[in-house]
C-alpha cells in the first residue's frame, strides 16, 4: 500500500486499528489549541465570515458519526491536518484556501461530503483544490510504482492546481516528523520511501529547500539509520572546531564589510547530513574525506535596485582577501535557476589552507531560496509550455510581481501541452506514450505476442476497440483471442515506431506462414489428383488471375478466398493446352511432405522453490545478480530484465536507487520462502594490523563454523596494515551477520564487510 496523504489520514483496507470511539488525549487537546490560535494569527485575516463556523460544524459531524479513525501510525487526523496546515501556512505561504482545504479533504474523501457541498460552503478555489487531492487519492489506489519520473510527472500534470502539490509536500514533512518513533516499521519504511523517490524531488523543483533538506535527512535517518547517526555523531564531535574556524574565517570579511558600509549578517551553516551522505557514497570516501562541510552564507539588507550591485561588491571584495577556485564559481544572478534560485557561489582558500563555501545573496533571494516562488505565484495566465513538466515549471518564474502584494494565486492549473501520455497496466505500473497513441500500441509495447493478438481493451474497467486513443491516468488492459492475426492496416492505427516494427515483423512471418501453408495445401491436393507441380504453369495461373505477388495468392489461399479445386481445375486445363493432352493424365511423381515445426520452447530453469516472487508466484525463471551476491535471508526485490529473466537484488545493493529511478515500473517484490538448502558464495573484506598470526587466527574462525566452507583468500599487507578478501560458502544471511561479528572481535581487525 502506498502511504499518500489521504490513506495517511484514514483508516483503510490493509490496517488494521481499534475500531473504537476517536477520542483526543490531553496533550493533543492542548497542542491541537496551540496550533489553532497560530494559525488565526497568521491567516485569520482571509478567513470569510462563516468558515469557522462550517469547520467546526463539520468536524463536530465527523465526530458523531464515528467517522475520524486514527491511521496506520496512530496519528490523529484533525491534529495531524492542523500541523499539515501549519507547515503549509509558515513554509509554503499558503493561506485560506489552502488550509480549507487540508482540514476538510478527507470529509470528501471519505464520502460524507461532496465537491458540491465543499463549493457552497467555501467557494470555488476550496473546491478546485480538494477536486484535485481527490484525483491523486484515486491515483494512488491503483498502487503505481512511485520511483519512477514518469509518476512524478503525471502527478503534477493530474494535479490540475499546483497547491495540490504543495499540500502533498506538506503532509509528507508533517507524516515524516511525527513516525520517528512509531512500531509499524514497514509502513515507516515505505512512506519514507516515498519521501525520498517522490517529494523531495518535488519539493527540490518547486525551490522549497528548506523541506527538501528535511525530507531527506528523515528518509536517511528512517532507511539507513546506522550512516546517519555516524555521521551525526561526528558532525557534534567537530562542531567546536568547525566553529572556531568559522570565526577565524569570518573576521577579516566582516571588517572589510563594515568598512564598505553594507548591510548585512552571516550565517555558517553545515551541509545536510543526506547530502554528506551521498557525497561519501559518490566520491567512495570516509567522512574525513568530506572537505567541504559547511558554507558561509553572507545575507545583504539591500534595496531591490542595488541588489545585483552590493552581491558583486561583496564577492570582489571575498576574492581580494582570500584565493578563489574559478572551477567552483557559480553565478545564479545573472541567470537564476528555473525555480527562482538566485544567489553567487564561490569556494575561496581560507586559514590552514582549507576550502571553504561562500554563498551571496540578499534578504529577498534568502527568502525565495528558503521558502521557494510557491509562496509568492500570482495568477497571471501562464501560456502553455512547449517543453514538458521541466519548461513549465520555469515558466512559474514570469508568473511573479516584484511588488509588496505578493499573494498566492486564485486558481493556477497546469495546461501542460500534452505531447506525453501516461497509463497504468492492471498491475500498477506507469508507462508513457506519445499524445494519439492507441491501445494496441500498449498491447505491443506489453509483448509482440499480445499485439500480434489483440482484438480490443479495457480503459478504467470499459470495454473499448484497439483503436482507442490513450489519456493520462487510464488504466489500461488488454483483450485477446489466439485466432488473432495483423493486418496491414493496423500500421495506420499505432503511433509507436516499435508497434509498426513489430506489426511489419509480424506481416513479414504470417505471409510466410501463409505461403508455406498454401504450397503445402496444393501440393496435397496435386497429389491427391497425382499431378505434378510444373512452376511455370503455376507461375502464368497467378498471373492470368490478376495478382501481381505470388505472396498475394498464397495468402488468399491460405484464407480460403480461392477454392483449391477450382485452381487444380485452372492448372489441368493451362498444362493440357500446353501439352494439347486433353485426354491424358501424365502421372505426377509423389512430392516429398513438407514439415513446418514451430521452434521448441525454451524450457524454465527448475528452482529450488525458496523464492515467492511478486507475493505470490513460485518457481519463476530467477538469477542471483552478481552486484550485490544476494544470499538466503537477505532483504531482497526483483528486477525484471529483457533477456534473462528476473534478477534478485538486495535492497541494499549499491545499484539499487538507480534501478527504481529509472526503471521502477519493473521492480517486483521478492522474499525468501521455507529454509534454503543451496550453497552462497559471499566475499568479505577484512583491514586491519598486521600482526603475527592474524591470518591464522581469521582461518580458524572460518573453519570451526558450521556448515560454512572458505573457498579462497587473498590478503595482501603494505606500512603496517593488512587488507584481503575471504570468500566463503553460506546458506543463510543470519550466519554471515555472525561470522562478521566473531571476525571483527579478533584483535588487530579493524574493519570487516561485506562486498
Amino acid at each position: 500500500m502506498s502511504y499518500n496523504n489521504s490513506t495517511i489520514y484514514n483508516q483503510r483496507e490493509g490496517t488494521t486499528m481499534n475500531e473504537t470511539t476517536f477520542k483526543f488525549t490531553s496533550e493533543e487537546k492542548e497542542q491541537t489549541l496551540q496550533i489553532l490560535e497560530r494559525l488565526r494569527t497568521a491567516v485569520g485575516d482571509t478567513f470569510k465570515p462563516g468558515d469557522e463556523q462550517h469547520l467546526r460544524e463539520d468536524i463536530q459531524h465527523a465526530f458523531i458519526n464515528h467517522q475520524i479513525k486514527r491511521n496506520v501510525f496512530g496519528m490523529n487526523p484533525i491534529l495531524a491536518a492542523l500541523q499539515t496546515a501549519e507547515i503549509a501556512v509558515n513554509e509554503i505561504g499558503l493561506k485560506r484556501d489552502g488550509i480549507i482545504a487540508i482540514l476538510m479533504q478527507t470529509s470528501v474523501i471519505d464520502g460524507y461530503q461532496t465537491i458540491e457541498d465543499i463549493q457552497q460552503k467555501y467557494g470555488d478555489s476550496v473546491a478546485h483544490i480538494i477536486s484535485g487531492l481527490l484525483r491523486i487519492h484515486d491515483l494512488y489506489k491503483r498502487n503505481p510504482i512511485i520511483e519512477s519520473e514518469n509518476f512524478r510527472n503525471l502527478l503534477i500534470s493530474f494535479s490540475e492546481d499546483m497547491r495540490v502539490i504543495l499540500i502533498m509536500i506538506a503532509d509528507r514533512v508533517n507524516v515524516m516528523r511525527q513516525i520517528r518513533d512509531t512500531e509499524q516499521k514497514e509502513a515507516k519504511h515505505e512512506v519514507s520511501e516515498e519521501a525520498s523517490y517522490l517529494y523531495a524531488p518535488l519539493a527540490h523543483k518547486l525551490g522549497l529547500y528548506k523541506l527538501k533538506s528535511e525530507l531527506e535527512d528523515l528518509s536517511l535517518k528512517y532507511l539507513e539509520h546506522d550512516a546517519y547517526y555516524m555521521i551525526k555523531e561526528k558532525l557534534n564531535a567537530t562542531k567546536a572546531s568547525r566553529d572556531a574556524y568559522i570565526a577565524r574565517f569570518v573576521q577579516p570579511i566582516k571588517e572589510k564589510l563594515d568598512a564598505a558600509g553594507l548591510k548585512y549578517h552571516m550565517k555558517g551553516r553545515t551541509k545536510s547530513i543526506h547530502s554528506i551522505w551521498q557525497k561519501m557514497k559518490k566520491q567512495k570516501c570516509a567522512f574525513e574525506g568530506v572537505y567541504d562541510l559547511f558554507a558561509i552564507r553572507i545575507i545583504i539588507d539591500a534595496p531591490r535596485e542595488k541588489e545585483y550591485m552590493q552581491c558583486w561588491q561583496t564577492f570582489a571584495l571575498i576574492t581580494d582577501m582570500y584565493q578563489p577556485n574559478p572551477k567552483r564559481m557559480r553565478d545564479w544572478l545573472s541567470v537564476p535557476k528555473s525555480n527562482g534560485y538566485e544567489s553567487l557561489h564561490t569556494t575561496v582558500l581560507g586559514p590552514e589552507n582549507k576550502w571553504v563555501e561562500v554563498q551571496i545573496r540578499t534578504e529577498r533571494m534568502d527568502d525565495i531560496a528558503e521558502h521557494g516562488l510557491a509562496a509568492h505565484w500570482r495568477y497571471k495566465g501562464i501560456k502553455q509550455g512547449e517543453g514538458g513538466i521541466d519548461e513549465w515549471l520555469a515558466n512559474i518564474r514570469a508568473a511573479l510581481e516584484n511588488n509588496d502584494d505578493l499573494q498566492l494565486m486564485d486558481q493556477f492549473t497546469t495546461d501542460l501541452k500534452e505531447d506525453e501520455v501516461y497509463v497504468f497496466t492492471p498491475k500498477g505500473d506507469l508507462l508513457n506514450f506519445p499524445k494519439g497513441a492507441t491501445v494496441l500500441d500498449f498491447a505491443y509495447y506489453i509483448h509482440s505476442r499480445i499485439g500480434n493478438t489483440c482484438v480490443g481493451g479495457k480503459i478504467n474497467g470499459k470495454a473499448v476497440t484497439f483503436r482507442q486513443e490513450l489519456h493520462s491516468g487510464d488504466q489500461v488492459e488488454i483483450l485477446t483471442q489466439s485466432n488473432q492475426k495483423p493486418r496491414r492496416e493496423w500500421l495506420n492505427i499505432v503511433q509507436t515506431s516499435k508497434a509498426k516494427a513489430k506489426i511489419r515483423l509480424a506481416l513479414k512471418e504470417t505471409q510466410k506462414k501463409d505461403g508455406l501453408y498454401a504450397k503445402e495445401l496444393l501440393e496435397r491436393r496435386f497429389k491427391n489428383r497425382k499431378i505434378e507441380i510444373d512452376e511455370s504453369t503455376m507461375a502464368r495461373i497467378i498471373k492470368k488471375m490478376g495478382y501481381k505477388e505470388n505472396s498475394d495468392f498464397y495468402k488468399d489461399v491460405a484464407e480460403e478466398k480461392l477454392d483449391v479445386n477450382t485452381l487444380v481445375e485452372k492448372y489441368i486445363e493451362e498444362r493440357d493446352h500446353d501439352l494439347n493432352l486433353s485426354n491424358t493424365n501424365k502421372p505426377a511423381e509423389s512430392a516429398e511432405n513438407f514439415e513446418f515445426e514451430n521452434p521448441t520452447e525454451e524450457l524454465l530453469k527448475q528452482s529450488d522453490d525458496v523464492l515467492v516472487i511478486d507475493e505470490h508466484l513460485k518457481g519463476i525463471d530467477f538469477e542471483l545478480s552478481h552486484c550485490c551476491h544476494p544470499i538466503y535471508g537477505d532483504p531482497i526485490f526483483g528486477f525484471v530484465t529483457i533477456s534473462k529473466g528476473i534478477k534478485i537484488h538486495r535492497i541494499d545493493c549499491p545499484n539499487a536507487k538507480e534501478l527504481r529511478r529509472r526503471f521502477g515500473y519493473r521492480i517486483v517484490k521478492a522474499k525468501w520462502s521455507g529454509k534454503g538448502t543451496s550453497k552462497y558464495a559471499i566475499t568479505l573484506r577484512i583491514i586491519g594490523n598486521d600482526d603475527i598470526g592474524i591470518v591464522s587466527n581469521i582461518t580458524n574462525i572460518i573453519s570451526k563454523e558450521d556448515k560454512l566452507v572458505m573457498r579462497g583468500i587473498n590478503i595482501s599487507s603494505k606500512d603496517g596494515l593488512f587488507s584481503g578478501n575471504v570468500t566463503v560458502m553460506i546458506d543463510d544471511a543470519s550466519k554471515t551477520d555472525a561470522l562478521i561479528k566473531k571476525l571483527a572481535a579478533v584483535k588487530g581487525v579493524k574493519q570487516v564487510m561485506r562486498i
